[in-house]
């Protein structure tokens, strides 16, 4: 985190919830200012869950500490993006899988000479 960052959240910002991966949300103490988040670890905005996105963006006005978003039953949970890593999707025809896929009927026939 940049230090002028750290410095303007000591001073005008305030916490104002946590999320389930650990990253704090801030806002500036004046009315309808500015948001931000302070991620836990790297900083990737993948890992920000879709109801504080909501609030970020200035979509919804509360919290989701203040108002707890409905959770529905075939929601999954969120995961931050895995590219790169060794939990990362790898479908069989992939090369890091091996390479090999099986065949089937509708695959490529080149074009071969008489």
């Amino acid at each position: 985190m940049h230090i002028g960052t750290c410095l303007f959240t000591m001073v005008k910002g305030r916490l104002v919830g946590k999320d389930g991966f650990g990253n704090r949300y801030y806002q500036e103490r004046r009315k309808n200012g500015k948001r931000w988040v302070y991620y836990s670890g790297v900083a990737e905005p993948s890992k920000v869950p879709p109801e504080w996105h909501g609030w970020l963006h200035y979509t919804v006005d509360l919290t989701p500490t203040a108002k707890p978003v409905k959770k529905w039953s075939w929601v999954k949970p969120g995961l931050p993006n895995l590219t790169g890593t060794k939990s990362a999707y790898c479908p069989k025809g992939d090369l890091r899988a091996g390479g090999k896929r099986v065949t089937v009927s509708a695959d490529y026939q080149p074009w071969q000479p008489n």
